[in-house]
C-alpha cells in the first residue's frame, strides 16, 4: 500500500491528542490512584462504543503566554456510547491538560454534546476532575461555566445528567454537578467546595482539610449533596452503570424492563413478624423491602446522609421502581428537615422520567425541637409533600405501623392522589399516639378521678382498640385493602399491572413554585 502523508498526518494527530498533557503528567495522575479521562470513558462504557467528537479542538486565548501552548481536545474528552447498549453522552475531563481547567472552547465542546443529547432523547455523565476556571481566559472562561449551566437547566427532568466526581471540582464549578441527578464522588481523591481551606481560613479563621471541608464522606453522610461515597473510580462506574439499568433515557420513555428471575406470587412468612408488638421498639425497613422486591435486590441512594428515610431503585415483577421508605432503626423514622429534602427530591426525578413510587410508612410524625423550628422544618416539610401531590406517576402506599399527623397526609396518603393504599394489620392511623391522645381527649375525666393512673390505663386500653388499627380510615376508603403481610409482593405487582396505562395530569401552567 503506497504511502499517504495525509493519512499519517491524521494517525499522527490522533496519536497526540491521546496523550492529552504528555506521558509525565499521564504518570504523575496514576501516582495520585486516578485515572487518565480516556481510561475512565472506557471503564465506564461497554467496550468499544465511544465515539470521539471534537478531538482536534484548542483554546483560542493568546494572553499570558498561552499562545505558545496548544493540547489537542482542550482538556476535555467529549462524545457518545453506550452502556449496556443504551445511548449515553459523556464528557471526561482531562486533568493532565492545564489542570483540566476550563476554557471557552472547552465549555463549547461540553456544550455541544448536551445539545445533541436532547435532540437525541439521551442521558449525560460528566466525569469531572478540574482546578476550574482556566485564570487566563478571564471572563470566557466565566461564561463557558454559565453556558453549561443553562444547559444542565433546560435538560432537567428531559434528559437524566450524571456527574462523577473523579478530582477536585472547586468554585463556580460544583454547580454544574448541583443541577445534575445523581453525584457520584470518589473517597481520598475527590472534592467539592465553592471556597477552598485557604480562603476559608483567612475569612472565617476556620482551619479544615481538603477532605474535611469537600470529600466524598463530608458530602454524603453531612451536607446530602452527593448521593454515592465510592471506594475507588472503578467502583464509581460500576454504580454509574447499575444507576443506569433502572433509569429511562428520556421523559418520554418509560424505565427499562428487565424479565423476571423471581416469582410475581411469591410470598413472605417472614413479614408476618417483622413488625414487634411493641410500637416503641424498632425494625428494618430495608428488610421488609429486601423481603419484597425482585430477588431481594435494592439499590440505595445517599444511604450515608438522613437515614431515618429510604429511597432507592428496585424491580417488581420486572418493572423499575422508586422506593420511599420511613427508617424505624433511626430516630424511629420520624421526618425532619434532611430526610423531607432528600426524599423530596428522590420524588420528583421519578415522577419526572415516568418511575412508579412504592411508599413504606412507618412514621411518627414530624421531628420537634427548635433546632428544627428554627431551620425551617415547615418550608423543607412542605417540600416532600409537595412533591408527593404533584407527582402524577402510579403512588403506591403500604403502611405498616405508625402513621402519625400530618406525617401520614404527607407520606403518598389517599387524600394527595395516592392511587392505592394499602395497610398491614399492625397499622395505627391517628392524629397522635394513643397515649397523648388520651391524655388530651380525658383530660378532666382523668383529673377528677379517684385513681386517675388507673382511668389513664383504662382509657388507653379502649382507645388502642378501637383507633389503634387501619380499621377505620378503611372504613372511609382512605385505606383500600388491609392485607397480611405476606402477600405484599404479590398485591404490589398487581396493583402495578393494574396501574400501567394510568394517565393523571397536573393544571396547565408554567411551573409550580415549591418552597425552597
Amino acid at each position: 500500500m503506497a504511502f499517504d502523508p495525509k493519512l499519517q498526518k491524521l494517525y499522527e494527530l490522533k496519536k497526540q491528542a491521546k496523550l492529552g498533557g504528555g506521558q509525565k503528567r499521564i504518570e504523575a495522575q496514576h501516582k495520585k490512584g486516578k485515572l487518565t479521562a480516556r481510561e475512565r470513558i472506557d471503564l465506564l462504557l461497554d467496550d468499544g462504543s465511544f465515539t470521539e467528537m471534537d478531538m482536534f479542538v484548542k483554546h483560542r486565548c493568546k494572553d499570558f503566554g498561552l499562545d505558545k501552548e496548544h493540547y489537542l481536545s482542550d482538556g476535555v474528552i467529549t462524545g457518545y456510547g453506550t452502556i449496556n447498549s443504551r445511548l449515553v453522552f459523556v464528557f471526561s475531563q482531562d486533568f493532565t491538560v492545564f489542570g483540566g481547567s476550563l476554557s471557552e472552547t472547552y465549555a463549547r465542546k461540553i456544550c455541544k454534546i448536551m445539545d445533541m443529547a436532547l435532540k437525541v432523547g439521551a442521558p449525560v455523565i460528566g466525569i469531572n476532575d478540574s482546578g476550574g476556571a482556566r485564570i487566563q481566559e478571564g471572563v470566557d472562561s466565566l461564561g463557558g461555566y454559565a453556558d453549561i449551566f443553562l444547559r444542565n437547566t433546560l435538560c432537567s427532568g428531559v434528559i437524566p445528567q450524571i456527574s462523577i466526581v473523579a478530582g477536585p471540582c472547586a468554585g463556580g464549578a460544583v454547580y454544574s454537578p448541583a443541577i445534575t441527578d445523581f453525584i457520584f464522588m470518589v473517597q481520598n481523591t475527590s472534592y467539592m467546595f465553592v471556597t477552598g481551606p485557604n480562603v476559608v481560613k483567612t475569612v472565617t479563621h476556620e482551619k479544615v482539610s481538603f477532605e474535611e471541608l469537600g470529600g466524598a464522606m463530608t458530602h454524603n453522610s453531612k451536607s446530602g449533596v452527593a448521593h454515592f461515597a465510592c471506594e475507588n473510580e472503578i467502583e464509581a462506574f460500576n454504580f454509574a452503570r447499575q444507576l443506569m439499568s433502572y433509569i429511562p433515557l428520556n421523559n418520554l420513555e418509560d424505565p427499562p424492563f428487565l424479565e423476571p428471575t423471581d416469582s410475581n406470587d411469591r410470598i413472605e412468612e417472614e413479614l408476618n413478624n417483622i413488625v414487634p408488638d411493641n410500637p416503641n421498639k424498632p425494625y428494618d425497613m430495608k428488610e421488609v423491602i429486601a423481603h419484597i422486591v425482585d430477588n431481594g435486590e435494592f439499590f440505595e441512594i445517599q444511604k450515608h446522609w438522613a437515614a431515618n428515610i429510604i429511597v432507592g431503585f428496585a424491580r417488581l415483577g420486572g418493572h423499575s421502581v422508586g422506593i420511599v421508605g420511613n427508617q424505624p432503626m433511626v430516630l424511629a423514622g420520624v421526618l425532619d428537615i434532611d430526610s423531607s429534602c432528600k426524599a423530596g427530591r428522590f420524588i420528583r426525578f421519578c415522577d419526572c422520567f415516568n418511575i412508579p413510587l412504592i411508599t413504606f410508612v412507618d412514621v411518627p410524625g414530624f421531628l420537634p425541637g427548635t433546632v428544627q423550628e428554627f431551620g425551617g422544618i415547615i418550608k423543607h416539610g412542605a417540600k416532600l409533600l409537595y412533591a408527593y401531590c404533584e407527582a402524577t406517576v402510579p403512588k403506591i402506599t403500604v403502611i405498616t405501623r405508625k402513621a402519625y399527623g400530618g406525617a401520614y397526609d404527607v407520606m403518598s396518603s389517599k387524600h394527595i392522589r395516592g392511587d392505592i393504599n394499602l395497610a398491614w394489620p399492625s397499622a395505627e392511623l391517628a392524629v397522635m399516639g394513643p397515649k397523648g391522645a388520651v391524655e388530651i381527649i380525658f383530660k378532666k375525666e382523668i383529673a377528677s378521678a379517684e385513681n386517675p393512673e388507673e382511668m389513664l390505663e383504662d382509657k388507653l386500653n379502649s382507645f388502642i382498640d378501637e383507633f389503634a388499627n387501619p380499621y377505620k380510615a378503611a372504613e372511609h376508603g382512605y385505606i383500600d385493602d388491609v392485607i397480611e403481610p405476606k402477600y405484599t409482593r404479590p398485591q404490589l405487582i398487581r396493583a402495578l399491572q393494574m396501574l400501567e396505562t394510568k394517565s393523571d395530569t397536573n393544571p396547565s401552567k408554567k411551573h409550580g413554585n415549591i418552597p425552597l
